[in-house]
Formats: structure tokens, sequence, C-alpha cells
């Protein structure tokens, strides 16, 4: 991986300059913003923007192809959006994830994530048939992916505190695959409540238990 530290009147410049620079296009760098920069007033107390942007050499296939889906997307959408691809590493595993921002942000979020969850679901789907790939994207805006597992680990912990209280078993609102795990693991080590899947399809949840 090769970074580099480039400065322009806004982001999106320095951006620019440093994809000249790597050689790279958009969806083969990872960009961190050090600072958005400040206009200024006359060119008085004006700042550059800058950015530190790292070309990843081990982009795979579909994460390329997610990025150009989900981009076309945000296209049609003709929102004010920008997509990037975050590379998060835990220890050696390296996940790829295609992270959007943008002042209409929100809109791709919805009421618990809904949207995001159908924009992943399409985007999957498309890449999948141009790919012919089973592996999967992961699409975040804002962090919210990382805002709604800290809930979810929260709301694990709350409700293990009320079951071992009680006696009784307490069933949580349908969740995703995904959804699941983060409490199933949040809960894992728990010395006085046990977790299991219950119902089918969409009405699927998880039951909380007293040992």
């Amino acid at each position: 991986m090769r970074t580099v530290k480039t400065s322009g009147k806004t982001v999106e410049e320095a951006v620019e300059i440093a994809l000249i620079e790597l050689d790279a296009s958009r969806n083969e760098v990872e960009i961190d913003v050090i600072s958005q920069g400040k206009a200024g007033i006359l060119g008085i107390g004006s700042e550059l923007a800058a950015v530190n942007v790292t070309k990843i050499d081990n982009v795979n296939d579909s994460i390329k192809t997610g990025y150009e889906v989900v981009n076309h997307l945000i296209e049609l959408m003709g929102a004010d959006l920008e997509l990037n691809i975050n590379h998060k590493s835990d220890n050696d595993h390296v996940d790829s994830v295609l992270e959007i921002v943008g002042d209409d942000s929100g809109l791709l979020i919805g009421r618990k994530g809904e949207t995001l969850k159908a924009l992943q679901f399409l985007a999957n789907v498309l890449v999948s048939n141009k790919t012919g790939s089973k592996s999967r994207i992961s699409i975040d805006v804002e962090g919210y992916e990382d805002r709604r597992n800290q809930s979810l680990i929260n709301l694990a912990n709350r409700v293990a505190q009320r079951v071992t209280k009680t006696g009784r078993h307490i069933e949580l609102e349908p969740m995703n695959p995904r959804e699941r795990r983060v409490i199933h693991m949040a809960l894992a080590e728990h010395t006085s409540v046990v977790t299991e899947s219950s119902g089918s399809g969409f009405d699927r949840r998880v039951v909380i238990s007293p040992i």
C-alpha cells in the first residue's frame, strides 16, 4: 500500500490530485479527510483542505464492481452523496466496506436502517449477476452500522439483566441475520442467560432465556 498527503481548495480537489499522483481510480483507494478547509473572507483566514489517500493493492473484483453499481445508483438518485471504499482491518483480516457520506445520507438509512438494508440487498443481487460471485459486499452510511451494532449490544445487555432479575425469557423484535449475530455474540459468554433464534423468515428473532 502507498499513501500520499495532498491539499486543495476543496476535499474533492485534494482527492483528485492524490489520484493522479497514485495513478489510481477512486474505487482503488481509501480516503482519510484530515481537514475540510476554510474559505475565509476575501482570502483572509482561508485554509486548504487536506487528505491522506492510500492505494489498496488487494481490492477484489466484487468490491470494485460493487463500487461501480452503488455509485451508479447514487447518480440515478441525484442526491448529494459521495462513495468511498473503507478498509477495516482486524488482526490479519481485512473487510472492505462501501461507505456513503454526504448531506443527503439520511435518505439512505431509513427507519431502523430498512432503506440501507434494501440498498445493500439490491447491490448484492446486481454484483452477483455481474460477477457470478457469491461473496457479499457491505455498505455503510455515515458510520450507521457501527452505531447500530453498539445499540444492539446495549440492548442485549439490558435485556439480559431483566431476564436474570425476573427469571423469564424475553423475545426481541424480528432482526436480520447480521443483527441476530450481534446479539448472540454480545451474550455468548454471559453466565446467567442463553440466546437462541426463533421463528422463520422476516419474523425470525432472538430469544434470551435464563440458564
